[in-house]
C-alpha cells in the first residue's frame, strides 16, 4: 500500500489512530501487549507520542516544516 505524501497530515493521523487503538493494551487477537508499548502501555496522549516518533525519524527542523505545511493546507 502506498503511503500518503509528507506534509498532508494523513500519515500523522494514521499513526495517531494506530497508537490510540493500542492504548487498550491488547492486540487485535486479544493478547496483552502493554509491555511492548512505550511507557509500559500508559499512553495518555497519542498525538504527543506520534510527534515524538516523527521528531526522532525526521528531526525537529523537518518535523516543524511538515507541521507548518500541514497547518497551511487546513485553512
Amino acid at each position: 500500500m502506498a503511503k500518503a505524501k509528507l506534509g498532508t497530515g494523513s500519515r500523522f493521523a494514521a499513526l495517531e489512530k494506530s497508537i490510540e487503538s493500542q492504548k487498550t493494551g491488547k492486540t487485535s487477537r486479544g493478547k496483552k501487549m502493554a509491555a511492548a508499548l512505550p511507557g509500559g502501555g500508559k499512553i495518555r496522549d497519542p498525538a504527543a507520542l506520534a510527534a515524538a516518533i516523527g521528531r526522532k525519524k525526521y528531526g525537529s527542523e523537518r518535523m516543524a516544516k511538515l507541521s507548518a505545511s500541514g497547518r497551511k493546507k487546513k485553512t
